[in-house]
């Protein structure tokens, strides 16, 4: 007999969680980020869990928060006092990042689970605003240290088991993380260099091509226009990477806007 039940799939998204606090501070230059996190709940399901990918732990060997109830971690400084007194007392999962430490081994990518470390802003900042109630299990998973782009793919990957399953996995990152460019450029100028990486970026994650040439064009970011302006380091771009490696197909554009005065997109795999 066949069932009408409507099976729950997994939901990618790789997006910018802005300046630090600043988001949720009420500064004026991350509205369009503001708004755009507040309304995409309303845009996928509600999941049973969240694994993010943050932009700000990096680990020699893929690390998830093990904690019940994970402590905040403010991982920025030189702001008002009450960017650190932000809460997010979601609970943790430690079934799931056990689940997901055994399918990072049985795909041999070295894995460990930390009990100790607490959310950082990479997580606490858009669930805030995605989630303000702090009511679904969230964990981490680290970025490997070295910032190897295949490592990352192979990183998501191991974990497309997961898809099965109703969670949500954000890759929180930045698709422009240049802070001389953020802070030493006239506020929103032109910026061609920043336009040619976004357009790029674009082209290869929902363009018509095969996931074999996005791989290729992702594992080869730096030969992209303008890339090591758009990012000196690597380490906001790489949470998209593991999203890659997740994805079986092209993802769509969910923002494209402007953040600090810099162009900035997010993608959706569903």
């Amino acid at each position: 007999m066949e069932s009408n039940k409507i099976e729950k799939k997994a939901e990618i998204v790789y997006f910018s969680h802005g300046g630090g606090p600043l988001p949720i501070l009420g500064d004026p230059s991350h509205k369009a980020m503001v708004d755009f996190m507040k309304i995409l709940p309303s845009q996928i399901t509600k999941p049973d869990a969240i694994l993010v990918i943050s932009a700000h732990w990096e680990e020699s060997a893929a690390t998830l928060l093990g904690a019940n109830n994970p402590p905040m971690f403010y991982d920025y400084y030189g702001f008002p006092e009450q960017a650190y007194k932000i809460t997010y007392p979601a609970p943790g999962n430690p079934e799931l990042a056990d689940q997901i430490a055994g399918l990072l081994k049985k795909n041999n990518i070295p894995a460990r689970i930390d009990p100790k470390r607490g959310f950082d802003h990479g997580l606490f900042i858009p669930l805030k605003l995605m989630y303000p109630e702090a009511d679904i299990p969230s964990l981490q998973l680290s970025l490997l240290r070295g910032l190897n782009p295949a490592a990352h793919i192979a990183l998501g990957k191991a974990l497309r088991e997961l898809m099965n399953e109703n969670i949500l996995v954000i890759g929180s990152g930045f698709s422009f993380h240049n802070q001389n460019a953020f802070f030493g450029q006239a506020f929103g100028a032109p910026d061609n260099a920043n336009e040619a990486f976004q357009n790029w970026l674009i082209e290869t994650c929902t363009g018509k091509i095969s996931q074999k040439e996005r791989e290729q064009r992702l594992i080869e970011w730096e030969k992209a226009p303008s890339a090591r302006y758009c990012h000196p380091r690597e380490e906001h771009l790489l949470p998209l990477h593991v999203c890659f490696g997740l994805s079986v197909g092209p993802a769509k554009v969910i923002f494209d806007d402007q953040i600090l005065g810099k162009r900035g997109v997010a993608f959706l795999w569903a």
